[in-house]
């Protein structure tokens, strides 16, 4: 891959932005792959000791589906860095991105000690997918530009950003985030309040529900259920979204003819999904159906398979729009 005109590249000759990644989870090592496949510097901070070793092996991971136009993996060793310490790992930081547990009293001391530690024109970043910005840096003096981007995993691959600010938030921080995001090739999203778990988990939150209950209601089984979606609504909407696919449903009348028509049934249909318990009894069959389904390979394995299928789908997306520019 060429680093000419990689997105989130400086100009010629000037050093590469530095961003601090905050924990070396699931989610951070998503952001490293991305960040440094984008030509920007990256420092991990990580009280693992064997954080060098585990980023190496998920950058070998994710290096093959990071976006087109990214930077060469073979030059990522000499913009990454490890300093366990936070407040050297943050004092000239152009960009934090925090990944820590869901934890509000540990994030509010970890932003405490950012804002201290921090240039006062850093972009300060938190990953959570529940919290509100203002509630995490309420030990903060000033908590101004603390933003919530919230990816949707694995945040290598998949484009969406859930920006997300408090009362205390400066707009133009909110406009530093998306400008961030996007010169890293994600799609943000601002929303325009904050909700608890934000959108797109309550999207998926609600998908799942109803797949717990068709599976231990015997409808499906688990692997069953996964193959309904893949090759129905997932298909959908990798391409359109849910009211673009009613739009559409409703034939030349659009949105207004399936309304219309079907609009006052809905209510009735949400009435029937199911509120599947969460027992011992659902836990044990879930888990037993997976490890049936899907143990024959390993997690690495399926993590190629998983960002394979979802890279080939945003590049083929891409060369129909840029066809049907």
């Amino acid at each position: 891959m060429s680093t000419v005109d990689a997105p989130g590249a400086e100009a010629a000759g000037a050093a590469p932005r530095t961003v601090t990644v905050i924990g070396a989870g699931t989610i951070g090592l998503g952001w490293i792959a991305l960040f440094l496949g984008h030509g920007l510097r990256v420092r991990v901070n990580s009280r693992r000791e064997e954080a060098p070793a585990v980023v190496a092996e998920a950058l070998d991971l994710f290096a093959p589906y990071l976006p087109e136009g990214t930077a060469d993996p073979a030059e990522f060793a000499a913009r990454l860095e490890f300093e366990p310490d936070l407040e050297r790992a943050v004092a000239d930081a152009d960009v934090i991105v925090e990944n820590a547990p869901e934890n509000l009293e540990l994030k509010q001391e970890l932003f405490e000690r950012i804002g201290k530690a921090a240039p006062a024109g850093a972009l300060i970043l938190s990953s959570t997918s529940t919290l509100d910005p203002d509630a995490m840096g309420a030990r903060m003096a000033d908590s101004s530009r603390l933003v919530v981007g919230h990816p949707f995993n694995p945040p290598h691959v998949v484009p969406l950003v859930e920006v997300v600010a408090g009362e205390r938030t400066a707009p133009e921080a909110v406009e530093e985030a998306v400008a961030f995001f996007e010169s890293v090739s994600r799609v943000p999203i601002v929303l325009h309040r904050p909700i608890l778990a934000f959108a797109a988990n309550r999207l998926q939150s609600a998908l799942l529900r109803e797949s717990v209950h068709l599976v231990r209601e015997g409808v499906v089984t688990l692997e069953e259920l996964d193959r309904v979606v893949t090759h129905s609504i997932g298909l959908r909407w990798a391409t359109v979204g849910p009211f673009l696919a009613f739009h559409l449903g409703g034939g030349q009348g659009g949105l207004r003819k399936w309304l219309g028509t079907l609009g006052s049934g809905l209510e009735r249909g949400w009435e029937v999904l199911g509120r599947p318990s969460m027992d011992q009894a659902t836990i044990d069959s879930l888990i037993e159906q997976a490890e049936a389904a899907y143990g024959s390979r390993s997690y690495e394995e399926w993590v190629q398979v998983r960002d394979a299928k979802q890279t080939a789908i945003l590049r083929s997306l891409a060369e129909v729009d840029r066809n049907q520019a």
